[in-house]
């Protein structure tokens, strides 16, 4: 299936030419990722990669610096153009200038969204395991939260249906979706987003859908589906919210938006933002048009060596005892399943072996872990060999 990988431990081919092998040093940084841990314990928690990021974006943000202001930005009228053809180019998706909402980030906006749709008091469902943001925001904006689970279908996480159909009631007023998956790592196909699509509109249901890894499809036979881009119908009844930082290794630079086409439900997310959110630097701004005017080969090829990485990865929890691990289509996101180790606290247990990951418990999926294989071949093969002395160390 995966024929363009096939010797994931040799860093050759693509990736080799855009140096994503350099280990870069990012203990002097503050560096959340790597602060988190004493220096003895390899990070592969939070969705931040250990690439620099692409010189096209240095470039634009040392010229910036370079002019010595950097005073309060508007949206620049260059990135606005960039985004509305990059959403034409690459899904076909011809958007309006006014249907865009600028946001310091995804987490704000599906906050938002929690509060513009219906009422306070009135509920907002999701499927879980899901990114953990999501889990808080419904009862941030006065909401109440449905979740329902997933269930692993082969070896591929799927949304039920039919526990949907169970859980949701007439004041069930937003879906929130995750696409790509933040953490199994699916990337839905047509007939999934169909399905919800008419699921939703059958209950008159807005959809918030936080596409932030659609620039991270490894799989290359997949392409990123919008939504929104499904029908005139469900693009009126959605909130799809975007942006550059995951692709580009920018999260330190917030600058998202929303594409929000029906105008009254852009005035509530608008109302519900006052006085809340600041506004966009003007280093974030140009970040974020540089990645979008992009027409190198960078990504490409980044794509190329995390699907290296996944390969790599994927062949050795095969082989792991007590572990496994559903495909990864999409993002630099593992999700593991430990349930079958003999130990209390798995996380604790790895820790002790030099190796952190993310602990399934926030994102709603006991017994699992999500492994950030975000970095260097040589970084992720040192986390591959902890995890398995870890693992060898309980006799699994």
């Amino acid at each position: 299936m995966h024929d363009e990988h096939k010797d994931p431990d040799v860093p050759t081919g693509p990736g080799k030419r855009h140096d994503f092998d350099r280990v870069i040093d990012r203990s002097a940084t503050s560096s959340a990722k790597w602060n988190k841990y004493h220096s003895d314990v390899l990070p592969f928690w939070v969705a931040d990669m250990d690439f620099a990021a692409p010189g096209f974006i240095l470039d634009a943000i040392r010229e910036r610096i370079d002019h010595g202001v950097l005073g309060y930005t508007e949206t620049p009228p260059e990135l606005i153009d960039a985004v509305l053809t990059w959403l034409s180019d690459s899904f076909g998706w011809e958007v309006s200038p006014l249907w865009l909402v600028w946001l310091p980030g995804v987490v704000p906006g599906f906050n938002l969204a929690c509060r513009a749709a219906g009422s306070p008091g009135d509920s907002v469902m999701m499927s879980v395991p899901v990114y953990h943001p999501f889990l808080p925001a419904p009862g941030h904006g006065g909401r109440r939260s449905i979740e329902v689970p997933l269930i692993l279908d082969g070896n591929e996480w799927v949304m039920d249906f039919d526990a949907m159909a169970a859980a949701a009631s007439a004041d069930t007023r937003l879906f929130m979706l995750c696409n790509p998956h933040n953490p199994t790592g699916r990337s839905y196909r047509l007939e999934e987003l169909e399905a919800l699509a008419n699921f939703c509109l059958r209950r008159n249901m807005l959809i918030c859908a936080d596409e932030i890894h659609c620039g991270l499809l490894l799989d290359e036979h997949l392409q990123h589906l919008p939504i929104a881009a499904l029908s005139k119908d469900i693009e009126a009844h959605t909130i799809t919210l975007m942006a550059p930082t995951k692709s580009y290794n920018t999260p330190g630079l917030s600058c998202a938006f929303a594409v929000i086409p029906d105008a009254r439900l852009r005035r509530r997310f608008i109302e519900a933002r006052a006085g809340l959110l600041p506004g966009i630097g003007p280093l974030a701004y140009l970040a974020a048009q540089a990645a979008y005017q992009d027409e190198s080969d960078w990504l490409p090829h980044l794509r190329h060596y995390l699907a290296g990485n996944r390969d790599l990865l994927e062949a050795h929890i095969a082989r792991l005892p007590g572990v496994s691990m559903t495909h990864v289509e999409a993002t630099y996101l593992a999700w593991l399943d430990v349930r079958a180790l003999p130990v209390a606290s798995v996380p604790q247990h790895f820790e002790s072996h030099g190796i952190g990951l993310s602990d399934g418990n926030q994102f709603r999926g006991p017994g699992h872990m999500r492994f950030n294989f975000g970095c260097p071949r040589d970084t992720l093969i040192h986390g591959i060999a902890r995890l398995e002395a870890a693992v060898s160390a309980l006799g699994a």
